[in-house]
């Protein structure tokens, strides 16, 4: 695990020092392997904000051990309500759209607030920091189980050929923490021995698939192609998508599915070819407050030089270039939201569901 030319957890703690946080830096993949240390709270803010890390679950476990940094700071604060009241309200904006970080700096925050002694709420916290990663890896785990288990016919129908998943963005082990959500089925598929070819969406601007999606299949020795984000539409037309797999940043109570900009467009080429389209996602990825999620979902809008330049490897150097013309604005909404009627099944770590809230309901009885 911490050998860092195979490295399978894309979050952990320093094995030498239990105050450094160790991720792996991903604005760098595929061209170089970085790992940064997390030294404090701010650290992990700036590590989620200027995606360091990404992927809904690891930002929240992310946030989680950022939480933990903050409890080793606490010392220097006379006013413990008020520092800890910041260091969540710095967290939680750092990335608006992924539930997943206000769930585990929630969780963090109803722990702190009841304990005294400073030393009690450093392991403490810690201790949950580390369940809340762990988790996160348990349930990603189940949703590789529950979503092998749903692609059985779909396998069948293909006679022993691969079958052919369209996935767009990263929800690997990258995002997770390990197995990932989207990629966690076609994990278990292939340790099963079953045959499966992925087209993987380059995913602009940011290129997570190209850069992310890919390298993880490549280390993980699956079959993959990499595409364009308009091609996804082409190849369903032809017969050469058999189903679809995303992942979530926040999923509505009603089935409504927040996802990496151009899954809505997926979605609707899947439906348009009868294609199934399934998201995976773990129960902290439910937004159990929202029903709408077009219209309630705070959708992120990030720097527009994201669009205009694009990064790559050019003769061993780590470059970006600009491709529009310097004076031509851009706009660069992060995420958007694909309704529920265009889901056709969501696979969590409870089971699979249809997306809408009696049967999301079923699953999770207690919301």
């Amino acid at each position: 695990m911490k050998n860092k030319t195979k490295i399978q957890q894309s979050i952990w703690l320093n094995p030498e020092d239990s105050k450094i946080i160790e991720i792996i830096d991903q604005r760098f993949l595929p061209h170089q392997l970085i790992i940064e240390q997390l030294k404090s709270w701010k650290d992990s803010e700036i590590a989620i904000r200027e995606m360091h890390v990404r992927g809904a679950p690891l930002i929240g476990v992310t946030a989680a051990f950022g939480m933990y940094l903050a409890c080793l700071e606490v010392k220097d604060h006379l006013d413990k309500v008020s520092f800890f009241l910041e260091v969540a309200t710095a967290l939680k904006a750092s990335r608006p759209t992924a539930v997943n970080l206000a769930w585990a700096v929630d969780r963090q925050l109803s722990l702190i607030n009841g304990l005294k002694n400073s030393e009690e709420i450093i392991s403490k916290s810690l201790e949950l920091a580390q369940k809340i990663s762990e988790e996160e890896i348990e349930n990603c785990a189940k949703i590789g189980q529950y979503g092998l288990n749903l692609l059985q016919p779909l396998i069948a129908q293909k006679k022993g050929a691969p079958l052919n998943i369209l996935t767009h963005c990263n929800a690997g082990w990258l995002a997770c923490v390990q197995h990932g959500t989207a990629t966690a089925p076609m994990y278990a598929a292939h340790r099963a021995g079953v045959p499966i070819h992925v087209w993987v969406d380059e995913t602009r601007p940011r290129n997570q698939g190209a850069r992310l999606t890919a390298w993880e299949l490549a280390q993980a020795g699956i079959p993959h192609t990499v595409i364009p984000d308009n091609t996804g539409g082409h190849l369903m037309q032809h017969g050469l998508v058999d189903c679809c797999i995303v992942g979530s940043d926040r999923t509505t109570r009603t089935g409504d599915v927040a996802n990496k900009i151009g899954t809505y467009l997926k979605a609707l080429a899947a439906q348009d070819n009868k294609i199934p389209f399934y998201v995976a996602l773990p129960g902290s990825t439910f937004d159990w407050e929202i029903r709408d999620g077009v219209k309630e979902i705070p959708i992120e809008e990030r720097n527009s030089k994201e669009v205009k330049f694009i990064q790559g490897l050019h003769e061993k150097n780590i470059i970006k270039v600009l491709i529009s013309p310097p004076k031509s604005p851009a706009v660069n909404f992060g995420f958007d939201v694909t309704p529920a009627h265009l889901v056709t099944r969501l696979i969590t770590d409870r089971g699979v569901c249809q997306a809408n809230e009696p049967s999301i309901h079923e699953l999770f009885p207690e919301y």
